[in-house]
């Protein structure tokens, strides 16, 4: 059975299947998160986030009702092929990849320490935000820069007499802004696939609203450094050699060359220097690989499962009736993009995940901005940024579980200190109100 090309009837009803997914995934969480704790294991991360699309899919067959089973096999399947999925799991493929050779080689501890090493005792808070940014640009993962600079951080402030929650909320901050930017994060990857846009053009328009963000959170925290004792941070060992590879990625990215050339040149970079500086052998190396991509499996499952239960969806109407929604009480450009942010926003924080979140948001995203004349570059970077708003703050997310549990303070206490994530709230509701509508236009 072939699907229609015509547009759906709006059915509002049609939307039950992501209803479904936000019930079990967000009840689950809050159950195992703050009524029955799981020792050991974060409440959010209890259900699989797999196991609550699965079972949303199967909701979804069972509603569609005009079409048979291998009707609606058929359109998850012409879903699923669509050429920006197809690009979309490549790309993390090979970022799992790129990520579990450069841990391995130790790549990741290199950076980190060179940079450590340039920053003035003064400036430490300063410094450990901007090396935070620098890292998680490079790295394109949030929680693996926390991971790597929350214990830097916590031995800062227990060596000068400064603020835990401040130091640990700087990194987070830093962490958030890197993710949010890079090249090869896969909240960058999942929003320029579903939206259909470079990631060249997506980064500068993503840079106009997260630099003067970055750029606030810097001057308040020197602000902040000017009133705090000189640090000696003393010196850290690093390899210049296992350092390159990051930057030299990190520039073939900004200078525009394909994302699956960067990602080969970096794992071949790792692979030979870890292989020259005797941190990897053939074998771990390999081996590395395999764990980096293994550590994909779950984001690319997502991926397939969200595309065919928005297939569904919006073969049944549910995308027509959000947009009918959206039309009601949206208006013009601005609300469009709103519409966007807040919807990102709610996936989110139901999710405690920013890149299923935009999987999710993603394709009902592409319809809103089709429809109000957004570009797709615009719509990927609202996508990606209220996304890292969202996933920066609430405290059931792995960024701050994980910073958190390395501090050994409460995810709670890091809030108040998590200045970048507020400016950038501010910078991106700033630039929707100063965007110009359409009728804006037309009466000037």
């Amino acid at each position: 059975m072939k699907p229609s090309k015509k547009k759906a009837e709006a059915k509002a009803s049609a939307l039950l299947p992501i209803l479904v997914f936000l019930l079990l995934y967000l009840g689950a969480g809050i159950w195992y998160e703050y009524i029955d704790p799981v020792e050991g294991q974060m409440g959010f991360y209890v259900m699989s986030v797999v196991v609550a699309f699965g079972l949303a899919l199967i909701v979804a067959f069972f509603q569609n009702r005009k079409r048979d089973f291998l009707g609606n096999i058929e359109l998850c399947a012409k879903s699923i092929g669509d050429v920006n999925i197809t690009i979309m799991l490549f790309i993390f493929l090979m970022a799992g990849a790129f990520s579990g050779i450069a841990k391995a080689a130790g790549g990741v501890e290199s950076t980190a320490h060179l940079l450590l090493n340039f920053i003035p005792g003064t400036f430490a808070v300063p410094g450990l935000f901007l090396i935070a940014c620098l890292i998680s640009m490079s790295m394109g993962t949030s929680v693996g820069t926390i991971t790597v600079l929350v214990p830097i951080a916590a031995s800062v402030a227990a060596n000068a007499n400064l603020s835990l929650p401040l130091t640990v909320g700087t990194v987070v901050g830093g962490a958030m802004f890197g993710d949010n930017l890079s090249f090869i994060s896969d909240t960058t990857i999942a929003a320029t696939r579903t939206q259909g846009t470079r990631m060249q053009d997506k980064f500068f328009t993503n840079l106009k609203i997260a630099l003067p963000a970055a750029l606030a959170t810097i001057a308040l925290l020197i602000a902040l450094a000017c009133q705090m004792p000189r640090i000696e941070l003393g010196t850290f060992d690093y390899s210049l050699l296992l350092a390159l590879p990051y930057f030299l990625v990190l520039l073939m990215a900004l200078v525009g060359i394909n994302v699956f050339c960067v990602l080969g040149t970096g794992i071949l970079l790792f692979f030979a220097f870890g292989l020259a500086a005797g941190t990897t052998t053939l074998s771990t190396a390999f081996s590395a690989m395999g764990t980096g991509t293994n550590g994909m499996f779950e984001t690319m499952i997502v991926t397939i499962l969200a595309a065919s239960i928005s297939a569904i969806m919006r073969d049944g109407g549910g995308f027509e009736a959000l947009l009918n929604f959206i039309r009601h009480y949206f208006k013009g450009i601005r609300g469009g993009r709103l519409g966007i942010g807040l919807m990102t926003i709610l996936m989110d924080i139901a999710t405690a995940n920013n890149t299923v979140a935009i999987v999710v948001a993603g394709p009902i995203a592409k319809t809103i901005s089709e429809e109000y004349g957004i570009k797709p570059q615009d719509s990927a970077s609202l996508l990606d940024t209220f996304s890292c708003i969202a996933q920066g703050i609430i405290p059931y997310g792995a960024q701050l579980l994980i910073a958190s549990a390395l501090a050994g303070i409460s995810s709670l206490s890091i809030i108040p200190c998590l200045f970048y994530p507020f400016f950038l709230a501010c910078a991106v509701l700033l630039s929707i109100m100063l965007t110009k509508d359409r009728n804006d236009c037309v009466d000037s």
